[in-house]
């Protein structure tokens, strides 16, 4: 019987075996991802990630054959969550209206530890990062995004102008590893509302008195 033109044919059915699969992996970079936020990559350890889940860390191994894959994997996961929240934005926002929502996001997955903590400058997690295409490509498409609407801030007089927009970039990028968040939450002082308004207050508007 020859299929009639137009029609599709039904997507394969998955496995129940490769459907516990994913979710075992979905589960397993969650847990890494909440490990990272919470200790980084260099404290965190495969037999972290592994009692975190629940599971043999020989099986671990089945699902990411090192720390640094697993990782690199979790950043991923986490910047593909950067990308959609900054593309949901509404068009009609100013510039300087979208890079505030921007890092408000970025210090609101901090105080709750869903932030990965940076790598230091020589850990082997940077290699593999920047070896990993998807990260790559993500980590340009969220610059070259945010690098616009510093320019059009910049050309609308809300930004200093005479800062290189890589600064200003680079600054913003910063509020998401900010130790001033974990500060300000162990004083106990304020709210995570709070202290997120406050981080945002000095990050656009500085320290001096207007």
């Amino acid at each position: 019987m020859h299929k009639i033109a137009g029609m599709q044919s039904a997507p394969a059915k998955v496995s129940f075996k490769e459907q516990m699969h994913q979710a075992r992996e979905r589960a397993i970079l969650q847990s890494a991802c909440d490990l990272l936020g919470e200790k980084s990559f260099d404290a965190m350890t495969m037999d972290d990630v592994a009692g975190k889940v629940g599971i043999a860390k020989a099986s671990l191994y089945k699902h990411f054959g090192s720390k640094e894959e697993l990782c690199s994997a979790a950043m991923v996961e986490v910047l593909s969550a950067a990308q959609a929240y900054l593309k949901s934005l509404d068009g009609s926002l100013s510039a300087l209206d979208k890079l505030q929502a921007a890092v408000r996001w970025s210090l609101e997955r901090l105080l709750a530890q869903e932030m990965p903590l940076l790598p230091s400058r020589n850990s082997t997690l940077r290699a593999v990062l920047m070896a990993n295409r998807s990260y790559a490509d993500g980590v340009i498409e969220v610059s070259d995004l945010m690098g616009e609407w510093i320019t059009q801030a910049q050309e609308q007089g809300v930004i200093d102008a005479d800062l290189p927009p890589i600064v200003v970039l680079y600054t913003l990028y910063a509020r998401a590893c900010d130790p001033v968040v974990g500060f300000l939450k162990d004083s106990t002082l304020y709210r995570d509302e709070e202290i997120v308004d406050l981080v945002l207050r000095t990050c656009f508007e500085g320290l001096r008195a207007r």
